[in-house]
Parts: C-alpha cells; sequence; structure tokens
C-alpha cells in the first residue's frame, strides 16, 4: 500500500485526531485512515473496499434527532429540490427577495 504525507495540519485538528486515538484506543494513523474513509465515502467490509453512495435520507440521520413528521418534511423538500428545474428556483428566490425588498 502507499503512503501519503499530510502536511500543513491545523493544531485543532491534531488535537482531535489525538483526542479521538485514545478514546477509541486506536492509532493515530487508524484514526485518520477512517476519517479519509468517510471523507471519501469508502468503507471496509470483510477486507474489501467498496464505493459508499450517501442518499439525502442519510442526512436526515446526520443532523440529529428529528421526530418522523421532521424527516418526513425534511425528505419532501429534498425530493421536490430534486426534481425542480433550476428556472423555477432562480425565479422563486427572485419572487421572495422582491417581496423582502417591498
Amino acid at each position: 500500500m502507499p503512503d501519503i504525507m499530510i502536511r500543513h495540519i491545523d493544531r485543532l485538528m491534531a488535537e482531535r485526531i489525538k483526542l479521538l486515538a485514545k478514546e477509541r484506543q486506536w492509532s493515530i494513523n487508524d484514526v485518520v485512515l477512517q476519517a479519509l474513509r468517510h471523507g471519501l465515502g469508502v468503507s471496509e467490509s470483510s477486507g474489501v473496499l467498496a464505493e459508499n453512495l450517501l442518499e439525502s435520507r442519510d442526512l436526515t440521520d446526520a443532523g440529529g434527532h428529528w421526530n418522523a413528521s421532521e424527516r418526513a418534511a425534511f425528505q419532501e423538500a429534498v425530493q421536490a429540490l430534486a426534481v425542480a428545474q433550476s428556472e423555477q428556483l432562480t425565479s422563486a428566490m427572485n419572487r421572495k427577495v422582491g417581496e423582502l425588498l417591498d
């Protein structure tokens, strides 16, 4: 496996890496590898790396503990945005801005 050197890690990030390593009793290398896997959407399952596609429903889980109606409302909004044409979004935004200015 190739080695990669990462330079210019800020103090806050270095402290967070060390804290996670201590809490989980992992090496610093393992913490950084896990962070990279997670950030790049790659998971390791039974020794095989597979791309991990994040879907919009994952955002509701990451946002904290939402009740069922909050999750449904958020999912509905995400779906509406996914199918909206860009012209629809910009014209709606322009109308809202115009209302605020009036």
